[in-house]
């Protein structure tokens, strides 16, 4: 057997050929092992050190060999092979039973059965494809409510799946195959209004808006996006307009405003002109609403609707410029495509306030805690008493079962389509 033997005042390494068939009697062996106490040996391959182990326990016969004799066997042993002395033992023992040695590690004759199959995985990549890949609960939710609240066969395994195990499933080569490119999406005093942040004490109808601006191209002027969410239920109204002024603004506020099922009380903005003008606080005052605005160095203020900009707006009308022309179009497809979508079919996480050691409020995102915007609000207490005169219960309802969420997600990606088309064709003539 090759070895490689390292001597301890000279740490240089050599290959020898150490022929052990010389050694005849265990005198020989022990003779061996005193004459080179400070030498070490290694044996470059396995299968030649089980081989050669093999050999020289027959050869000796260490079955019949007494007590001391076999622990000089296995000093031997150790000192040519390398092993460490528990490795040598269980060795010598699975010689003692088999005569073979062998190395037995592998993957299992029987492995574990897999619980998600392919299909769950190509179920999982449908969803995500339809809903534009929200988070891991999120998908859960939507596998959850398909399952049971509309019977979805495809769907009841996923329904049971960890939010953890679901991100591995969209690590798998299944699934990347199923989805192909995936981009994620891109992160002064005036009179009119009070600064401070809105109580809403868990009552609906309090407000937070914010306009996101489609971009300008060639000197063409852009659309712009507004977006109202409910600071309590989050429930959300998108609508467009052509320009960010009074003309404008004022009837595409009332539009969204009246698109609420319950009474509005309060409108929270950030301070920009748009927002914090007398036309826009007399048109409030009108309608009895509340008009705050955002805090110097409180960016949390207004953090909600921001954040619905990113995961909302952006993701499903993108960065690319929208010439002010189509705000029209866009409005009827927000308004009657998307709003809906976005309240009875999208779930939403819901924080729980704690209050820590110090008597601080920490808020914490549970996934028990997760629903639609239309489900929440009927989990408030009291619910029928904050939904407008002409709104009830029974008809929001009838909305919301109309259609499941994976196919209110293929009417609102199909209109979209049809939307996008549309401008394209425009823009090339």
């Amino acid at each position: 057997m090759s070895l490689s033997g390292t001597g301890t005042g000279h740490p240089r390494r050599m290959i020898v050929t150490l022929n052990t068939h010389l050694l005849t009697s265990l005198d020989e062996v022990r003779a061996f092992l005193e004459g080179n106490a400070a030498v070490t040996f290694t044996a470059p391959d396995a299968n030649e050190r089980y081989g050669w182990l093999e050999t020289t326990l027959h050869r000796f016969g260490y079955s019949q060999l007494g007590r001391a004799d076999k622990g000089l066997l296995l000093a031997f042993a150790r000192k040519v092979t390398g092993y460490s002395r528990a490795q040598t033992t269980r060795l010598v023992g699975q010689w003692r039973c088999q005569r073979k040695l062998a190395d037995r590690r592998g993957p299992p004759s029987r492995p574990f059965a897999r619980r998600y199959t392919d299909a769950d995985v190509r179920t999982l990549a449908a969803m995500d494809r339809l809903h534009n890949q929200m988070s891991g609960p999120a998908t859960k939710k939507l596998a959850e409510r398909m399952a049971r609240m509309f019977g979805e066969a495809a769907c009841e395994r996923l329904a049971t799946i960890s939010v953890a195990h679901l991100y591995n499933l969209r690590a798998s080569t299944t699934y990347q195959r199923q989805r192909g490119h995936h981009e994620p999406t891109r992160a002064r005093c005036v009179a009119i209004g009070e600064r401070r942040r809105p109580q809403p004490q868990g009552q609906p109808g309090y407000l937070r808006v914010d306009s996101v601006h489609q971009g300008d191209w060639d000197g063409v002027k852009g659309l712009y996006i507004i977006n109202l969410v409910d600071a309590v239920t989050q429930f959300e109204v998108v609508v467009a307009v052509e320009r960010i002024c009074e003309n404008f603004l004022i009837p595409a506020l009332e539009q969204a405003m009246n698109a609420f099922p319950f009474v509005i009380r309060g409108f929270h903005s950030d301070n920009g002109s748009e927002y914090v003008n007398h036309k826009i606080a007399a048109m409030l005052d009108k309608l009895r609403v509340e008009f705050t605005k955002s805090r110097a160095r409180r960016t949390n203020d207004n953090a909600l609707v921001e954040s619905k900009n990113a995961s909302v707006v952006r993701k499903h009308l993108g960065y690319s410029h929208i010439p002010s022309q189509h705000a029209q179009a866009v409005c009827a497809f927000l308004i009657g495509f998307l709003t809906p979508y976005l309240n009875y079919h999208r779930p939403c996480f819901f924080p729980e306030v704690v209050l820590d050691a110090k008597g601080r409020q920490r808020r914490r995102y549970r996934y028990e805690h997760m629903n639609t915007p239309y489900e929440k609000l009927k989990t408030l207490p009291d619910a029928a008493s904050f939904l407008k005169p002409d709104a009830t219960f029974a008809d929001l309802d009838h909305r919301a079962m109309t259609m499941t969420d994976n196919q209110a997600a293929e009417q609102l990606n199909r209109e979209r389509e049809k939307l996008f088309q549309t401008i394209k064709a425009k823009k090339v003539a």
